[in-house]
């Protein structure tokens, strides 16, 4: 497959009434001002116009008003959060489907922190947003889902009695907001020698451990997880301290996507998991809006069916090409990206190199997900 015969799984450009683009996050278009809502079950901005009753709205141009919407109650929020909540749905919940995955939230009567919580909860939409498109379950702890849901604890590690880690537990991920500050997240990267460190990577890494135990952990997946990333019963926080005390082992590079992935099974998982999602919404959104890598002639060597994982259950009909498809045009894709990046001068878009082994781990993650998704019992 070429990449003009690529279509992005999620649609990631969005157009207002008047033609004009609009932006994952917009609440209102500046060129006529219209009002903007983002629909998670269709993963579209539409324009809006007023719904009948109060504070009910509609798509613009839908007369029969089949779809109406409330806004979230974040709308007047320091989030200003562009999700809708449809009309049967409001009675229940005055939050959307991502707010209202928060358990805990920083002290909001601090500016610092309404400015922090802000910029996490940006990154943490788009993360949802791809789960909710992907079809994986994707359910409030607190509200929706008790047993098996997903929960946020939004927590400022600065001044706090106790460090806050980030983090998974039993359907629980933890943030330190004080990631969202730039200049300490920065200091934090040197320090650790990362090269890339971001909200949205913390997230859809630890989204990563949540779904670890929603999808392997008990079903037919884990045997082969056992296989190719090895046993997670190994001894986790000896894993850790080996890691971080001693560094990756000589030549993580062939088998792992990152240095940190090498650490331990769950970790790996985890890595691989963020990766898969880094390419899948950076590739969504070039084809979305019409860039073709390809032209740059910069893939030499495509990964060919040699690294497509062949063990679990049965494939779906169809599978390897498409994935192979688009590991092929993130190669593509990320070449350009990095050479316009040196251009500016900053660090590389995406600095790692995927080996044959590390694709092969993509490809698991790929089998498990779509297998996922769409069941709402997984």
């Amino acid at each position: 497959m070429h990449w003009r015969q690529l279509s992005p799984m999620v649609h990631r450009a969005f157009r207002c009434r008047c033609g004009r683009p609009v932006f994952f996050g917009n609440t209102r278009c500046v060129a006529c001002e219209a009002e903007l809502g983002y629909d998670s079950a269709s993963a579209t901005v539409w324009p809006l116009e007023p719904g009948g009753d109060e504070g009910v709205w509609r798509r613009h141009g839908d007369h029969d008003g089949a779809l109406r919407y409330r806004r979230c109650a974040n709308f007047g929020s320091a989030v200003a959060c562009s999700w809708l909540i449809p009309l049967e749905e409001s009675a229940r919940f005055a939050q959307c489907r991502s707010c209202r995955l928060n358990r805990t939230l920083p002290d909001l009567g601090q500016p610092d922190n309404q400015r922090l919580w802000a910029r996490v909860e940006s990154d943490k939409q788009r993360l949802v947003a791809s789960l909710i498109a992907l079809g994986l379950p994707v359910a409030s702890r607190t509200v929706e889902d008790t047993e098996r849901g997903l929960a946020f604890d939004l927590l400022r590690g600065t001044g706090a009695a106790q460090p806050v880690m980030t983090g998974h537990l039993d359907g629980v991920i933890t943030l330190d907001v004080d990631e969202a500050d730039d200049a300490r997240r920065e200091a934090i990267r040197e320090k650790m020698d990362e090269p890339y460190r971001t909200v949205l990577g913390h997230l859809r890494h630890e989204s990563g451990h949540y779904y670890w135990a929603r999808l392997v952990e008990r079903g037919a997946w884990l045997a082969p997880f056992r296989t190719l990333f090895g046993d997670e019963r190994a001894d986790y926080g000896e894993a850790l301290r080996r890691h971080h005390a001693d560094g990756p082992p000589a030549g993580w590079q062939g088998s792992f996507v990152s240095a940190y992935a090498s650490s331990h099974p769950w970790e790996d998982w985890a890595e691989t998991w963020a990766h898969y999602l880094h390419i899948l919404d950076t590739l969504d959104t070039a084809l979305s809006n019409g860039l073709d890598a390809a032209r740059s002639g910069l893939l030499r060597d495509p990964f060919g069916t040699a690294v497509l994982f062949r063990g679990g259950p049965a494939p779906r009909a169809g599978d390897e090409p498409p994935f192979l498809a688009l590991i092929n045009a993130w190669i593509e894709l990320t070449g350009v990206l990095n050479e316009l990046s040196r251009s500016m001068g900053e660090r590389d878009f995406y600095p790692f190199v995927l080996s044959d082994a590390a694709v092969t781990k993509l490809h698991f993650v790929h089998r498990v997900m779509h297998e996922a998704a769409g069941k709402v019992d997984a």
